[in-house]
């Protein structure tokens, strides 16, 4: 799956019309997390593509490995980089229930 993140108002946000979802924000330790994968993205504050799935894919920057429920939400770490970050109920939209590992990778829009 993929998503096109955006910086709005200080902080990351997606669209994906598909799903009904406008400047769903990401919070609670995942803005910490997107940080670290896009390092390498020039331009990045024009937005970037994030591709996800809860299977391996060739190339993957991080696995995220599911941690616990918390206000019809999912908290999942990081390992590889002690961060921890919550995903919200939004995730339903893509799984439908939050997989036990999240793989994921940043790259450019150009």
């Amino acid at each position: 799956m993929v998503i096109f993140p955006y910086r709005h108002n200080q902080t990351w946000v997606f669209d994906d019309e598909r799903m009904g979802l406008v400047q769903e924000p990401f919070v609670s330790g995942v803005p910490e997390m997107i940080e670290v994968l896009i390092q390498e993205i020039p331009n990045v504050d024009e937005g970037f593509k994030l591709l996800f799935s809860a299977s391996p894919f060739p190339g993957y920057q991080a696995e995220l490995t599911w941690c616990r429920e918390e206000y019809g939400g999912n908290w999942y770490a990081w390992n590889q980089n002690s961060l921890e970050g919550w995903l919200c109920p939004a995730l339903f939209k893509y799984f439908n229930q939050p997989p036990e590992k999240i793989y994921c990778k940043a790259e450019s829009l150009y």
